[in-house]
Order: structure tokens, then sequence, then C-alpha cells
């Protein structure tokens, strides 16, 4: 009777989160990916045979203020060689009434624009970016971040009372012993080849979704975004970031977000060569300039609490950023693997119901 109960849990769990999990793991394995598919419908474009000297951060975001007087000019990723391009998100009232934000690709060595196109809603030219919003909220802002951390917590459900279930036949599974084998039950074996991975996923995409289930997701937010001109920059930030390197040899910056008045805080992030394999190599670390261009603080990896440091792995584990190649590709691979219980369990639902 214990074990019929937990088979209904287990059956009701998987159907009720059988479409979003089919959804979510498809688009998993595809964002795994992210950088190298995006990569596509960056611009391309040849560098100049004159020599490999880059331009400026200064240069470049005197160029975007020309174009965009009237916009607020966020962040840059810096380009790290003349094959690479600048590329600045922008808030312009011209697009989206200045609540979206465009990425303008800057030439490294000429300054001119290559190419500009939207964030997460542009579908046709940053499908990358459609599709990591639709994984993290459907596109449904607030209630489409709800129900990932909902399905999430049905679909953990349904990987532990799977566990308990199978618990006997894993062993039989992985040994490739010929009695289960025989039974064709594709939904079990699928299920305890990758019964390691999905358990990682399902635990690391609850964790970083536990936030829905607290009341301060439920407080309203009365925020509106205003447009006003970014400044001229309020020191050469390229003989800042001399004397930071000076400071950190070890730390290389990837972007920057600039400082919308004097009171605030240009944050250059980046990672130490010295950090450990999982860490992100663009957003482990992060320095904050003041208004002069000195260090006001850092906020490295390995200075922040256990608790800090223990979200950013989680999210680094649960989206396989980190081991090169070889790791997305097994992340892809396993990854379809919960599209496939999806399937199989619904059909093995079927044939039940037939019975």
């Amino acid at each position: 009777m214990k074990n019929k109960g937990l088979v209904t849990v287990h059956a009701v769990a998987g159907l009720f989160a059988g479409i979003f999990v089919l959804a979510l793991s498809l688009s998993g394995a595809i964002l795994v990916f992210q950088d190298n598919i995006d990569a596509v419908q960056k611009p391309f474009f040849l560098p100049l045979k004159t020599g490999n000297k880059i331009l400026s951060v200064d240069s470049c975001y005197t160029l975007a203020q020309q174009k965009y007087p009237h916009a607020v000019i966020s962040s840059c990723a810096v380009a790290e060689n003349n094959q690479q391009a600048f590329s600045f998100s922008i808030y312009d009232s011209s697009y989206k009434n200045g609540t979206k934000a465009l990425q303008v690709f800057v030439h490294p060595q000429t300054g001119s624009i290559l190419k500009i196109r939207g964030g997460s809603e542009d579908f046709k030219n940053n499908f990358m970016g459609w599709l990591s919003k639709f994984h993290n909220s459907f596109h449904a802002g607030k209630k489409g971040e709800w129900l990932l951390g909902f399905f999430a917590l049905v679909f953990l459900i349904s990987i532990l009372t799977g566990i308990i279930i199978y618990r006997k036949n894993i062993i039989t599974v992985v040994l490739f012993k010929k009695a289960v084998w025989k039974k064709n039950n594709l939904h079990q074996i699928i299920g305890t080849w990758a019964l390691l991975f999905n358990l990682m996923i399902g635990i690391t995409g609850f964790w970083m979704q536990r936030y829905v289930f607290k009341k301060e997701f439920y407080q309203s937010n009365d925020w509106v975004n205003t447009i006003k001109p970014s400044p001229s920059l309020f020191f050469n930030f390229d003989s800042a970031y001399n004397n930071l390197q000076k400071l950190h040899p070890n730390f290389t910056g990837h972007v920057i977000y600039f400082a919308q008045s004097k009171k605030g805080k240009t944050a250059v992030y980046g990672s130490n060569n010295t950090n450990a394999f999982i860490h992100s190599k663009k957003f482990a670390d992060v320095i904050f300039l003041d208004s002069t261009g000195n260090i006001s603080k850092t906020r490295f990896i390995n200075e922040i609490d256990a608790a800090d440091r223990y979200d950013i792995i989680n999210s680094q584990l649960h989206m396989g950023k980190y081991g090169g190649m070889p790791i997305k590709i097994i992340y892809s691979l396993f990854g379809l693997s919960s599209a496939l219980l999806s399937i199989t369990g619904f059909l093995l639902w079927v044939k039940r119901r037939k019975k």
C-alpha cells in the first residue's frame, strides 16, 4: 500500500510537471552552448591589417555617447582582441521606451557601429538571449519565475520518489543485468543512468528559485525606469585599469558597469586566474572604482562568506559553465534525458491506463 502511494505520487508529479520539464530540459540542453551559438548572431568582421592595437574603453564610451547622447550607457563587455567587438548595453528611449536594453557592437579598431540588436525580447536577432529568458521565466515575468520554482520542486519530488520506488533495481541496471533490460522499461533505464545528473539539476534548480517561496517575492515593486543621459566618464578608465592590474596582477576584467553619478561606483567584473575551475571567468570577482578611478573595495570570490559562495557554485553547476566543451556535451546529452523521462513516463502512464 505504501509503495502504491509512492507510485501514485511519482506518476502525478511526473505528469503534472512533464510538459514544463520537457520545455526546460530541451532549452537547457541548447543553452549549455549559449556563447558558442550566440557567436553566430554577433557581427563578423575582419581585423585591420595595420596592426593588433585596439581602441581604449574611454574612446569607445565616447563614441557610444555621441551615437546615443540621450541614453543610459549601462555596461560594456570589453574586446579582448582585434577580432572581438566591444559590446555596449544601452537604454535609449527610441527602443521600448527605454525599458529594455539595446546591445550595440563597436569595432575594436575603427570604432564604427557593427550591429545593433535588442535583448531577450529580440527573438530574431538575439535567439539565445530570448531562449535564456524563456528558460528562466517563460517570458511571463514574476508569474513565470513562480511557475519555474514550483515545477522545480515537483520535478525534485518525482526524482526522489522514483529513487525510492526503483531503489532495488538501480544496481541491476547499472551492472547491465538482463533481468531489467528484458522488461523493456526504457523509463527506468534512462532514469537510472541519468539519476545523479537529474538529481543535481533538480536540487540546484530548486535552490536557485527558492526565493519565489519567500514573502519578499510578493511585495510590490514601484520602481520606474527613467532615462537620464549618462555623464562623461569621471576618470580615464584605461589608466585606472592599468593601476588596478598593478595592485591585482592576477585579475582580468571582462565587463564594466559604469557609474551614473560621482557618488556611484564603476564596477569591473572579471576573475582571478587563481580561482578554482568551477567559478565564472567573467563574473566571479568584482573591483569597484570611485569617481577618481581609485579602488574603493573588492569583492573576490574567496573573500565572500560561505553561503554566497555556495550560491555561486550552485549556479555554475546548474548551467554547466565550467570545464570547457567536454562538460557542455555531457550536460547537453544528459539534459535531454529529462525530456526523455517526461515522454517515456507519459507513455508508461498511458500504457497502464489501457491495462
